[in-house]
């Protein structure tokens, strides 16, 4: 199986400049389902994320009352459902918070991934929706996550077990749910199952809370804002999800510089990353 590391010239490829003929709703519209209210901050640094990297609109859908956090740090979110070109469901929620698949699929908002058949991104307490539906579908757990889903699936390992092999478990995640898989960590690699991408090795300070929710909304953004290039090209979304985690580990390494790092203040740093990409 092909391997491929990614590298700066290979992300701008992956981001879509407006031209003057674009309007907030050709730029692309991300959904997000994200935040509950044990963990109200990731439904905040979700949709911050996204926007700092650039998309037409952010549709919020609250599910705990996070629409006035929400719009108090970032007013410029739509909390108003419509037409999406790509979905984030699950960062900041926990895996039972609707119980089994049925449920969920019954809540108000999550009946709408399935029949808005645009591509998805499935992160935390949404990972368990793995292989559910038909449209083009990325997950980005961590090796805990990661284990814990295969298991679930009939595959045992532990998370021990991923991280010393991290690109066999993403094919084999991949092979099993039939989808794309973004493995977090030191070594992040992204595969479709036919070949896999590996991302520089990640700074360890982004080793914090909330750097992965973070990460889910740059993945949001660049996904809506490419979802016309995923639906006619199987590959663009592992490309697009590779590129989202090597502008997630570039705006923390400026943020850092070599000192602790908060998730928001990586946010503060994504539109200078993708300037010097452009």
């Amino acid at each position: 199986m092909s391997t491929r590391l990614w590298k700066a010239r290979d992300v701008k490829k992956c981001i879509i400049t407006p031209s003057e003929l674009d309007n907030k709703y050709s730029r692309g519209v991300l959904g997000v389902i994200t935040g509950s209210a044990k963990y109200p901050g990731a439904a905040v640094l979700t949709v911050a994320s996204a926007s700092a990297t650039g998309l037409g609109m952010v549709r919020f859908h609250s599910n705990s009352g996070l629409a006035h956090l929400v719009l108090h740090s970032n007013p410029e979110i739509v909390v108003q459902p419509g037409p999406v070109t790509a979905w984030l469901a699950g960062s900041g929620i926990g895996a039972k918070r609707y119980g089994d698949f049925t449920t969920w699929l019954r809540h108000r908002w999550f009946t709408l991934i399935s029949k808005q058949s645009v591509p998805t991104i499935l992160d935390a307490g949404a990972l368990h929706l793995a292989g559910r539906f038909n449209q083009p579908t990325l997950i980005t757990p961590h090796a805990g996550e990661l284990a814990r889903l295969l298991t679930e699936r009939g595959i045992t390992v532990t998370s021990e077990a991923i991280e010393g092999n991290p690109k066999k478990w993403a094919v084999i995640a991949s092979e099993k749910l039939n989808v794309v898989v973004l493995l977090k960590g030191a070594h992040t690699v992204v595969t479709d199952g036919d070949s896999i991408i590996e991302l520089p090795v990640s700074t360890p300070w982004l080793a914090t809370a909330g750097s992965g929710d973070v990460l889910a909304g740059i993945v949001g953004a660049l996904i809506a804002t490419n979802y016309i290039e995923i639906l006619n090209d199987s590959k663009r979304l592992s490309e697009v999800a590779a590129s989202a985690a090597f502008i997630h580990n570039s705006a923390a390494l400026l943020a850092s510089r070599d000192t602790p790092i908060s998730a928001t203040q990586i946010i503060e740093y994504i539109p200078d990353v993708i300037r010097k990409l452009i």
